[in-house]
């Protein structure tokens, strides 16, 4: 997968919790969020002296940035609930970057056929 077909999948299936997503198009699309916060930063402390796009940038992107993040854990054959490892300080964001750094399970599991195959 490439980063305009990671793009658009996160908008296409930005409530979609179901079914999996390949290591790719997670990295892309965080890829994605990162560089759209700063421009929106950039933006915002150019024209307003603020950081209100900013924010509407971040909360616009918060849905997708969880689907995207739970797909890739079902791609894990984990739960999507995981993703509250993130509230645990450091600890959680480390072993969240781990399981989203593995191979996702090869064929079909329990949340879907395997996205590599598709």
């Amino acid at each position: 997968m490439d980063f305009s077909q990671a793009i658009s999948s996160g908008f296409n299936n930005y409530v979609n919790f179901n079914g999996r997503a390949q290591r790719s198009a997670l990295w892309w699309w965080i890829l994605f969020a990162f560089i759209a916060q700063v421009l929106a930063a950039i933006i915002d402390y150019a024209l307003f002296g603020t950081y209100v796009l900013y924010y509407l940038v971040g909360l616009g992107l918060l849905l997708p940035n969880i689907a995207v993040q739970v797909r890739r854990l079902h791609d894990t054959d984990r739960s999507g609930w995981f993703i509250l490892l993130s509230l645990i300080p450091l600890v959680g964001a480390i072993i969240l970057i781990v399981w989203y750094c593995q191979r996702g399970t090869a064929g079909a599991n329990q949340h879907g056929p395997d996205p590599l195959a598709a």
